[in-house]
């Protein structure tokens, strides 16, 4: 079946509005109020700050790092919940505080928030 010009043009369209929609939808929804929440009563930012950096790095700098990367929800998901040993800027190495909570979809809120800084 041979299909007109509008006719392909339009199935492409179709096509890249749901590309464009589907791309990065993981971070698209983040409840900022929800996770600034969560962080601070987890004691996150006692050691990281969105744009500057504390005895860990800024979420900004972290967002660049992870940004990107397959990987970055598992590697976050398992610092934050695994408790991890991080070096801190002092040069000093302690266990990471796991984050207060063992709701998977809060995890991902923060996470999505980290990295959409």
């Amino acid at each position: 079946m041979k299909l007109s010009t509008p006719t392909k043009l339009i199935a492409l369209s179709v096509l890249g509005m749901a590309a464009v929609a589907f791309s990065g939808a993981s971070y698209a929804a983040v409840n900022v109020d929800a996770a600034t929440a969560l962080a601070k009563k987890s004691g996150c930012l006692k050691c990281h700050a969105v744009d500057k950096d504390k005895s860990g790095p800024s979420f900004k700098k972290i967002s660049e790092k992870w940004k990107g990367k397959a990987d970055a929800e598992a590697k976050l998901m398992d610092s934050l919940t695994k408790s991890p040993k991080v070096k801190l800027k002092d040069g000093t190495e302690e266990e990471h505080k796991a984050i207060d909570t063992k709701d998977a979809a809060e995890i991902k809120n923060v996470i999505g928030w980290i990295l959409a800084q």
